[in-house]
């Protein structure tokens, strides 16, 4: 098949690109980096180098197209140190483009990797987003069948644990304890896209993907372990406390407090409440084996 993949090839584009060459599809993949283009090719995708604001390039991009995967990150609207770009607003924008172009292109078959929490505009903090394009895309003719693919937390956001394990002595959030929720590798997700888009397309359907399920408690014993510090704890620190130290470096107010109400929302379940009631299959990729990861890039100094 003729598939179309938006989000370069980072954590979750990487893998999908790889596997879906590797199965024999024609891929072209959209980046917004002209760096980025030799290592697309190199993987043998073609790159597509253009912007997700330019509904003209979109359209040219997806036409032709038996498939296209749709994703949206925080990045691809701005800096996060940016006091001055509205995040929620911009990448609401990237999804009308999207729709525009899907509606223009023909296109008939839509993957678009959301988010958990996308289920509802209340409570979820920055990641409602994901809700907003979700409904933009659900106003595309009926014709269009698309698949909501809903990740939970995914594990390299405990990247951005390495700076206060190294700094404080230990993880520091707003939620935390022997609570279980689920997570996700990267390489899980790709597995369930790819065998989404294999499979027939018919009408609006949502997918969840989650590789484990753990407590914060549990996390700080397998990363502790993991970088040779057996003693590392979860702490928790209010709301308040949180979003000040965000804000003294520097934080996007919204992104400081989307992000406080995002991880509130962990900790109270709002943001599982969906999730419950349709729990997939877990993955292959278990905290054990993020823990090694996290270790080489703890190691190295990677954040």
């Amino acid at each position: 098949m003729n598939i179309v993949l938006t989000g370069s090839i980072g954590n979750i584009g990487k893998p999908l690109t790889k596997e879906l060459v590797d199965k024999g599809h024609f891929v072209t993949v959209i980046s917004s980096n002209e760096s980025r283009r030799e290592i697309i090719e190199a993987m043998g995708a073609k790159a597509a180098i253009g912007s997700m604001f330019d509904p003209d390039f979109l359209t040219e991009t997806f036409t032709g197209a038996d498939i296209v995967y749709l994703m949206e990150t925080m990045e691809a609207a701005g800096d996060l140190f940016d006091k001055n770009v509205d995040f929620i607003g911009k990448i609401s924008e990237i999804g009308h483009h999207y729709k525009t172009a899907v509606e223009r292109s023909g296109v008939k078959k839509i993957i678009h990797l959301s988010s958990i929490g996308a289920h509802t505009d209340q409570g979820t903090g920055i990641i409602v987003f994901h809700h907003h394009v979700e409904q933009i895309l659900k106003r595309l003719p009926n014709d269009v069948a698309i698949k909501f693919i809903r990740p939970v937390g995914i594990y390299f956001n405990m990247f951005s644990f390495i700076n206060t394990i190294k700094n404080k002595g230990a993880i520091i959030s707003n939620w935390g304890g022997d609570q279980k929720e689920p997570w996700v590798s990267p390489s899980d997700i790709a597995a369930d896209v790819v065998d989404e888009i294999e499979k027939p397309f018919d009408g609006r359907i949502v997918r969840y993907v989650a590789s484990d399920v753990v407590s914060p408690n549990e996390i700080a014993k397998a990363l502790g372990d993991a970088i040779g510090k057996p003693d590392l704890q979860w702490k928790v620190i209010s709301d308040e406390e949180l979003l000040k130290s965000w804000l003294d470096i520097g934080f996007n107010e919204q992104v400081a407090k989307g992000f406080v109400e995002t991880q509130a929302s962990q900790g109270s379940g709002v943001v599982y409440e969906d999730y419950y009631l349709n729990q997939p299959v877990l993955g292959k990729v278990k905290l054990t084996d993020f823990a090694r990861e996290f270790a080489i890039a703890y190691q190295n100094d990677e954040v």
